[in-house]
């Protein structure tokens, strides 16, 4: 996908000044004695099982976005789903960990390691000896020859996606014997583990023809636990069965099927009992949980569900009117109370089946992030950017998404890699606290104050009042926080009102409004007589009485035109956490006199037509976490260059934001073998990405995962890569109390008995 720019980004030379003061303390900030990776935030949560209690056998019915395009994960078409197939049919030298930490799999490695540095960086894999592809044929180093020169970017001929990596390698040869590969870097690699996952045979990889086309709808040969059976686009749906000859431990499902289910539709999907695994949202969540409770007593009110927001008085008054003299209104409403009947009846059934899962819960290798488009507009200013980020509280961010889910609510230090990863550590220092005095400070810095377009009134009473209160022989430029106000007058009208209101609740201790009416200023202790309470609204305050809370909050404004950004938001289904999200930081913003105009865009358009254009102010989006940030991070936070045909090449990097410093020193650790210099060069980088402002990390994304019951080995994952041999249903003798309901047997064995219901929602 090519993204072109916007503009260019302006730069001011006491912008640069100001990132670089804010950099000479939080550089040092990795140098202590402890390690700052720390531990993950929360843990898989996969019903893990000794692979002894798990029945062999069995169809495991897996909820994905899609069918995918494309089986090659190389492809600039490749998804998630891709990718979710590549890990459970081909070779993976290398899996992520519990700690989001790259370890070696020793089912396709023996060994692999850097055995010479001079003249050149060689690595030699010692392969297992019983490494074979499902045709027979033994993994060795013509696989690994043609991937590399498949995805070296020499051959045009080839369709990739990306080459990082492997346009650094020289030379690709047998070693002493076929379990040997010796890779030869032409240039220094330090994240040389991320190449050849998945590594692909050389049947796919070998012509162009093969790799472009080849791999698209069909993998004819594999290497994992599982191959692909079919790819079945007008069911939507990938089947993936057990592979003979994997050498490793068996797999004990026999089947697994990924099914193309929408995120608003898989609670359906989970009560009908046609899928068994799936990613849900916090919606789906509480109803998964509800249908853990005891079941309500009879003729009460339910919970949930229809008719759960009728008072005893509804029904009542509906009872009256399904009875009473007036036939027409007693026919509407006998007619309304058989479909509200209906529908709680369906309700409650699918309650019932949905007693037979349960939520598993992590925190996604993943975090979501505040952009800030730098290429145009106010944003194009490093001071302004640095202002919506000094008046964020992340911590209140993250708590709002987190909290009510039970999950850890820590917002994310790092651009570059999550709590636990070893390049882990928190420069959100280089950008400062939150501090709306200092955000203000900042947009004064850039030309941005307050006294913008306020409407104000000036017929003849209001005259005659201000001319009164001049009478009075008070001050009208004296204000009650000790700041110079513009004119000396605060109007308090219906808008500011709500805006009073929502500050008090946020604050939570009344210091946002005035007590009482807030039309009214507040007392400032001078003895000034005030407004009476039934002031109209828009009256002058007396000369010398308190500026309103809100005051320091107006509207900041240069040139005449008031601060306001563009806020774009998906609008489709699973987007409400994005909107309470953006809802709080607009609110945020608004403190330091800043409006946000909050656009909710179609899913399918969101990216491409906005993200990627460039056609926001502010967005929400996120990015997966790597072991490996030096190669992976780098085209998401490299500086944009022009193109040959001017426009701008941002890569990834969709906010238009960076530096050559930072470019420089991702460039440095992708060179540096050398771990612990490594990371302090990657923890460098993301200081000076937290100063430039182009991205605030909020939090890490929560893992929801409904499952069977008595699904072992899978559900909410969080770092760690899928084991798929090891996945299953329980035996019925290692079912606890809390396994699947008595007689209904395992969901995905060759017993189960599957829920059946009418498909109408």
């Amino acid at each position: 996908m090519s993204h072109d720019g916007a503009g260019p980004r302006a730069a001011l030379r006491s912008v640069a000044l100001l990132t670089a003061g804010m950099l000479a303390v939080p550089a040092l900030a990795g140098c202590g004695s402890d390690d700052p990776a720390g531990k993950p935030l929360a843990g898989a949560d996969i019903a893990e099982a000794d692979r002894a209690k798990v029945a062999d056998g069995g169809t495991l019915r897996w909820a994905v976005d899609t069918v995918p395009d494309t089986l090659n994960t190389f492809q600039a078409d490749a998804d998630t789903t891709t990718s979710r197939i590549a890990q459970a049919v081909l070779p993976s030298l290398y899996r992520m960990d519990g700690q989001g930490r790259a370890v070696r799999n020793p089912d396709y490695l023996e060994s692999a390691e850097v055995v010479d540095t001079e003249p050149k960086q060689v690595v030699l894999y010692k392969l297992g000896q019983q490494a074979v592809w499902s045709d027979g044929r033994e993994i060795g180093a013509a696989d690994f020859a043609a991937q590399w020169r498949a995805l070296s970017g020499k051959d045009t001929a080839y369709w990739t996606a990306r080459n990082a990596g492997y346009d650094r390698i020289g030379k690709v040869e047998r070693g002493r014997n076929d379990l040997e590969v010796k890779v030869t870097f032409s240039r220094p690699y330090a994240d040389w583990k991320s190449l050849f996952t998945p590594l692909y045979p050389k049947e796919v990889m070998g012509t162009p023809d093969s790799f472009n086309d080849g791999a698209r709808e069909k993998l004819n040969v594999t290497a994992g636990p599982f191959t692909v059976e079919k790819v079945d686009t007008d069911e939507k749906e990938v089947t993936l069965t057990r592979n003979a000859r994997w050498w490793g431990d068996p797999a004990r499902l026999s089947k697994i099927v990924l099914r193309s289910v929408a995120h608003d539709k898989r609670i359906s999907a989970l009560s009908k009992g046609t899928i068994d695994l799936a990613e849900i949202d916090p919606g789906a969540a509480g109803r998964i949980t509800a249908a853990a409770l005891p079941p309500a007593k009879s003729g009460s009110t339910p919970l949930a569900g229809p008719g759960a927001d009728r008072s005893a008085a509804d029904a009542l008054r509906s009872w009256a009117v399904a009875n009473g003299s007036d036939e027409e209104a007693a026919d509407e409403e006998i007619t309304a109370r058989k479909k509200l009947r209906k529908k709680a009846e369906k309700y409650a059934r699918r309650q019932k089946a949905l007693g037979g899962f349960e939520v598993r819960k992590s925190l996604e290798p993943a975090y979501t992030q505040l952009a800030l488009n730098g290429a145009e507009g106010p944003l194009a200013d490093e001071r302004v950017r640095r202002a919506v980020a000094r008046a964020l509280d992340r911590a209140d961010i993250a708590e709002a998404v987190l909290e009510p889910l039970g999950l850890p609510a820590e917002p994310v230090g790092s651009h570059l890699a999550l709590a636990g990863q070893a390049a882990y550590a928190d420069g959100s220092g280089a950008l400062g606290e939150q501090d709306a005095k200092e955000a203000r400070a900042l947009l004064a810095d850039a030309g941005w104050v307050r006294g913008g377009p306020v409407e104000k009134k000036k017929d003849d009473e209001e005259e005659a009042a201000g001319a009164e209160s001049e009478k009075d022989g008070t001050s009208g430029s004296e204000s009650g926080d000790g700041e110079d106000a513009d004119d000396g007058t605060y109007i308090v009208g219906e808008d500011n009102d709500k805006e009073d209101k929502s500050d008090k609740e946020d604050s939570g201790d009344g210091s946002g409004g005035s007590g009482g009416d807030d039309k009214a200023p507040r007392d400032s202790g001078t003895g000034t007589k005030q407004l009476n309470q039934g002031s109209a609204p828009g009256a002058y305050a007396p000369k010398g009485t308190a500026a309103p809370a809100r005051a320091e909050n107006a509207p900041v404004a240069k040139d005449g035109k008031a601060l306001t950004l563009r806020f774009v938001l998906p609008s489709g289904p699973g987007s409400e956490t994005s909107a309470t999200v953006a809802g709080r930081i607009s609110k945020m913003l608004e403190k330091i006199g800043i409006r946000t105009d909050i656009s909710k865009v179609d899913n399918d358009s969101y990216f491409k037509d906005h993200i990627a254009s460039g056609e926001y102010d502010l967005a929400l989006y996120s990015w997966p976490a790597t072991a490996f940030p030096a190669t992976d991070a780098r085209p998401v936070y490299s500086k944009p260059v022009p193109a040959a045909d001017g426009s701008l090449n941002v890569e990834q990097n969709w906010t238009r934001v960076g530096t050559d410093q930072v470019d420089q020193l991702f460039d440095q650790a992708i060179g540096t073998l050398d771990d612990k210099e490594r990371r302090s060069l990657i923890r460098k980088a993301d200081s000076r990405i937290w100063a430039a402002a182009g991205s605030i990390p909020l939090f890490q994304r929560p893992q929801l995962v409904a499952a069977r019951k008595n699904l072992a080995n899978a559900g909410a994952f969080g770092f760690r890569t899928p084991v798929f041999e090891d996945m299953g249903f329980l035996k019925k003798s290692a079912q606890g109390p809390s396994g699947s309901p008595a007689g209904s047997g395992s969901a995905g064995s060759p017993e189960a008995k599957r829920p059946e219901e009418s498909s109408g929602d």
